[in-house]
């Protein structure tokens, strides 16, 4: 039965617990107490695998069926099939845009970012492990901060299950209309919160609240943001679905709070082939500075057109350096830093286009910049960069830079002109307590 320690050295828990605290009492964040191997590709017949890693032709659900029970082994295993089915009924396309230069495409969920991939699984999960006497409590409160696609998929998973409610803190004006409308026009069991400050300042206020015993006892806290174990270690699952079908890959990863660089370490540390991570960050360069040699120090975040990395304080470098044990020299030699402005993203979103026809977000371009500037990997590595967010969500910056319209899917369409419901709240422990208050 696995079990979840934390990276302060509190005590391990059940995977229950760790998903519903979310936060664990020590401040710490849960991790696997012992990470399970990922199987033998060549073994994998029941789920019609059965060879080497780059040469499994497989769907994003199948190879996330396949590599689950490692990530999740206390959870029975067809409870768990169902549950990863259940979650991911969206593709995951791997684009080749130039020659050994691939995009892999998780912005093909219904809020149209990577993060439906965590918070479809955690809304799946949770009430699997609730059970059925939990209708005869009072409803869960989902608390998250976003930066900007976070809170729209969260909202957006859990909108409508009944025993739970979100509250989605962002910060206001920090994010873009298209983001902020796929948290406020849903209603029901979502109350969006914006908040006169930064993201630094929601998630601020959303540790403050989980460490408060009474707050989160009164309301039944739970997380959805990264720091959540079961919101985490999803996000691996596109990983091994790139490496099983490419093989050694040298992933580029556009990086904010890093939970989705340390769902890729997660993999590599499980037995996923890799040849390396490049952690591309916007003009909120404390992580790259990290790497580079810096001693870490959380710095206030600037905006950016690639909003949802605007962080100065990432949550999950706790996580990263707990699973280097300390060894921040291994860290370094492991994943390479590189920082991109707003301009050289918009610059690379226009050439990239010009050549190839292909389009990209802000924060994809921030990646596919830094794999340009990081240069060629060895003979036989592909490089991979983790598009994140579909170029519709973002049209001022993209179509400034191609110089024409983005076509805007369906999903967008439909709540561009719906009601907003929202309340505006000042970065205060004490204003999230009220907002936190069924209305």
């Amino acid at each position: 039965m696995s079990r979840y320690a934390t990276t302060r050295g509190g005590p391990a828990v059940e995977l229950a617990e760790a998903v519903f605290r979310g936060l664990a009492p020590d401040g710490g964040l849960y991790v696997p107490e012992e990470l399970s191997r990922l199987p033998d590709p060549a073994v994998a017949a029941p789920l019609g695998m059965g060879a080497e890693w780059g040469r499994v032709p497989a769907e994003f659900v199948r190879a996330a069926r396949w590599a689950a029970p490692t990530f999740f082994p206390s959870v029975e295993g067809e409870l768990l099939d169902r549950v990863v089915q259940r979650a991911l009924r969206f593709p995951a396309p791997i684009v080749e845009v130039e020659a050994g230069c691939f995009v892999l495409e998780l912005f093909h969920g219904p809020t149209l970012a990577f993060k439906d991939v965590g918070a479809r699984f955690m809304a799946s999960l949770m009430p699997v492990l609730d059970g059925p006497q939990a209708r005869a409590l009072p409803p869960r409160t989902v608390l998250v901060a976003t930066s900007g696609d976070t809170g729209g998929a969260v909202a957006s998973a859990f909108h409508g299950i009944a025993g739970y409610r979100v509250v989605v803190l962002f910060p206001f004006g920090g994010v873009s209309e298209r983001q902020r409308r796929q948290m406020t026009t849903l209603g029901g069991n979502v109350q969006a919160v914006a908040v006169d400050g930064s993201f630094d300042d929601c998630q601020r206020l959303a540790k403050a609240a989980f460490a408060d015993p009474k707050l989160s006892e009164a309301h039944r806290l739970t997380s959805a943001n990264s720091i959540n174990v079961a919101r985490l270690l999803p996000q691996a699952f596109y990983y091994v679905h790139a490496a099983l079908t490419l093989g050694s890959v040298h992933f580029v990863v556009p990086s904010g709070n890093l939970g989705n660089l340390c769902a890729g370490l997660l993999a590599a540390r499980a037995g996923m082939p890799v040849a390396g991570f490049t952690a591309a960050v916007n003009a909120n360069r404390a992580f790259s500075d990290f790497l580079l040699g810096a001693p870490f120090r959380p710095r206030a975040s600037v905006r950016t057109a690639s909003s949802a990395m605007d962080v100065g304080d990432p949550s999950n470098l706790e996580r990263i350096r707990w699973l280097y044990g300390g060894d921040d020299a291994r860290l370094r030699r492991d994943v390479h830093g590189v920082s991109v402005q707003d301009e050289q993203a918009a610059r690379c979103i226009r050439d990239v286009h010009d050549r190839t026809g292909y389009v990209m977000d802000p924060h994809t371009a921030v990646a596919y910049e830094a794999m340009l500037r990081r240069g060629a990997v060895d003979d036989g590595v592909s490089r991979v960069v983790l598009s994140t967010a579909h170029p519709a969500k973002f049209p001022e910056t993209v179509e400034t830079a191609i110089g024409r319209g983005v076509a805007v899917p369906a999903s967008l369409e439909r709540v561009r002109h719906a009601e907003e419901h929202m309340i505006h709240i000042e970065p205060a422990e004490a204003a999230l307590a009220r907002a936190l208050e069924p209305s």
